[in-house]
């Protein structure tokens, strides 16, 4: 075992301190609503840390640390050219922004009341499947993280019988986010989950620093220039012979990213959350800063992983860390123990604890907020909407637990059963395609386009989740298949998009009413808007700031802008340096130690501003959540069947 008496103190403490923090905010989940969307209660900076940690997650972290010690330095360059894509979406609150609009609770509610009610329940069963799938191996490979990196024996004796670790801990770590769920619902969830945010990016921050400390860019760069011929992890344009997270991988991603804003429904509870259109939308622009802390985390670790593991000078280190990983046979998984492998070898007690703290908050982030994803969407949109009438207040919370319960067995058990054979990214790209594939467009051109039909939804759906479901079968059938998960995922989007304006363009020449689905115009709802300038000048309209923008909103954007557009002409100049001539890998050594450098400073200001923002939000939404009316009829029940054409 691996962890001193300080280690050990450090996770119990964490641990001790989410339990005492759910069980505190249990008073203030009274409602169907507050279970499953806090209310509608949440300010900006508590949705951003919230969502992204829940999004990050113990798995997500792993997947990173294995991702970047295949790609190194190269998917960075490349993300600086799919910034200036997130800013765009981000700015102009594309998706988030309307479907806040529509009040609803989730995903294929929208799609009810914008398509029909089958349509509803399809897509809800084809979520909460995919979803399920995808989700399906976060309890392994957590705990084989747990298992390997505090060294934790392959089984226990319990009162004379001797149980295997592995599914032990999965119980005990299911267990505990069950307990979140249970206790407070969505609000305890988005504030703890708030609360292991800064945590989890203040300790990022600190091992980062640490382990530069103990590894000099010397090292690093003479590590980083073994690697073979055009498969560079230091010059991004010498990377043709990079398998699997290549220049494809990036460019397919990119497009994802604008097709699948909101697509994924792993943490749809947060889409919902926001107590107001105009909060989700500063709150998806506050992303543009909250993911540096990790994003320089997971970009470090593998680098410094690929160093100790190549450089003669590390030949002990690496001696240890090649003992860790001989206790499994299987590739896929000292793909994935590899990073928390060098970190057990080369932090100090202390921080060895704090970092095993940060993926048990990030493991129970991650699966409270899917465990009251997938079971909430199972009964909000399959059960419910084939029931004649709505739940009673007490069958909904019951049916909604009940159906949590479920999503954490069926998990626990695939995670015992599924052999894992592809990178983390690819299964995750390949899964979620089965929903993701077609749900993009549906969702666009429901909240964008008044000629998209029913007829339109159900192909581009069935188009999508088609192809998804094919490229895992095949992948399971035949090793080594030339397309891999991020290929069928990138198919699967331009042929669901291309059926979905085919058909919809072939179909009845009818206008849907936008406004009433948006509750706009005449369908407008007090309390919705708070206009704080009627009349914004031309330029800042120009820049998507419209009547609800503060100063301070004003502000936020200007320097989003700056921060974003300083990187997006970082790799113009570059790209064009690098046409004209033949870049040495020792200027892009020192590129690469200056935007670290700089990262370090940037990512501790970015976790003490977060946290004061959302320290400043939770108190605001307990105090909403202390005196608010609740409405029992706020279930995600659509009540409202006339044709959406009508008047008010």
């Amino acid at each position: 075992m691996h962890f001193s008496a300080v280690d050990w103190t450090i996770l119990v403490a964490v641990y001790v301190a989410m339990v005492a923090g759910v069980l505190l905010l249990k008073p203030f989940m009274r409602s169907v609503a507050d279970f499953l969307a806090a209310g509608r209660t949440a300010g900006r900076y508590l949705l951003s840390v919230s969502q992204g940690v829940a999004a990050l997650g113990a798995i997500t972290v792993v997947g990173y640390l294995e991702q970047n010690f295949v790609a190194g330095f190269s998917l960075t360059w490349w993300g600086f050219s799919q910034a200036i894509v997130i800013l765009i979406l981000t700015v102009s609150g594309f998706v988030i922004y309307r479907f806040r609009q529509t009040r609803s609770l989730t995903l294929p509610e929208f799609f009810e009341r914008r398509y029909s009610r089958r349509f509803r329940v399809f897509t809800g069963m084809l979520a909460f499947v995919a979803g399920m799938i995808n989700f399906g191996i976060f309890p392994a490979v957590g705990a084989r993280f747990f298992i390997h990196y505090i060294g934790l024996p392959d089984s226990l004796s319990i009162a004379g019988l001797s149980v295997g670790t592995f599914p032990l801990l999965m119980l005990g770590l299911l267990g505990t986010a069950i307990f979140f769920v249970f206790t407070g619902g969505q609000v305890a969830v988005i504030i703890t989950d708030f609360v292991q945010g800064v945590f989890v990016n203040l300790v990022f921050i600190v091992v980062t620093v640490f382990l530069l400390v103990q590894v000099d860019w010397i090292h690093i760069f003479e590590a980083l220039a073994m690697a073979p011929e055009n498969a560079s992890l230091i010059n991004p344009y010498k990377t043709s012979q990079v398998a699997d997270f290549n220049f494809w991988y990036f460019v397919i991603g990119t497009i994802g990213v604008v097709y699948v804003v909101m697509s994924w429904q792993g943490t749809q509870a947060y889409n919902a959350s926001a107590r107001s259109a105009h909060e989700a939308k500063m709150g998806q622009v506050l992303t543009n800063w909250r993911e540096n802390p990790w994003k320089l985390f997971v970009l470090i670790v593998p680098v410094i992983a690929y160093t100790v593991l190549h450089h003669p000078d590390f030949a002990a280190q690496a001696g240890t860390v090649n003992e860790l990983l001989a206790r499994t046979d299987s590739e896929t998984i000292r793909n994935q123990l590899r990073g928390p492998a060098v970190l057990v070898t080369m932090l100090p007690a202390g921080l060895l604890g704090a970092f095993a703290a940060v993926m048990l908050t990030a493991f129970v982030s991650t699966h409270d907020t899917y465990l009251h994803s997938w079971g909430s969407i199972f009964i909000q949109d399959v059960v419910m909407p084939i029931r004649k009438k709505p739940f009673t207040p007490e069958q909904h919370m019951r049916a909604l637990r009940w159906s949590i319960v479920g999503v954490a067995v069926f998990i626990f058990l695939f995670s015992l059963l599924f052999q894992q054979s592809q990178y983390i990214w690819l299964f995750f790209a390949i899964t979620g395609a089965i929903f993701a594939g077609g749900s993009g467009a549906v969702l666009i051109g429901g909240l964008y386009w008044k000629r998209g039909t029913t007829a339109a939804a159900w192909a581009a759906m069935l188009t999508g989740s088609s192809i998804a479901v094919g490229g895992i079968i095949i992948h399971q059938l035949v090793d080594d298949f030339p397309v891999n998960g991020q290929e069928f995922w990138g198919i699967a989007m331009a042929a669901s998009t291309l059926v979905y304006v085919a058909v919809s363009l072939l179909g009845p020449k009818k206008a849907f009413d936008l406004d009433r689905l948006l509750h706009r115009g005449w369908y407008a709802m007090e309390g919705e808007m708070e206009i704080v300038d009627a009349t914004p000048s031309r330029g800042f309209r120009a820049l998507g700031m419209g009547r609800e923008f503060t100063r301070s909103d004003r502000l936020l954007y200007l320097a989003t802008y700056a921060w974003v557009g300083a990187w997006t002409l970082v790799f113009i100049v570059g790209t064009v340096v690098n046409l004209a001539r033949d870049v040495d890998d020792a200027v892009w050594a020192a590129v690469w130690q200056g935007y670290v450098d700089l990262m370090v400073v940037v990512s501790s200001i970015v976790v003490l501003w977060f946290a004061i923002g959302g320290f400043i939000d939770i108190r605001a939404m307990l105090g909403r959540l202390a005196v608010m009316r609740r409405d029992d009829s706020d279930d995600g029940w659509v009540r409202d069947s006339a044709p959406s054409g009508d008047g008010p």
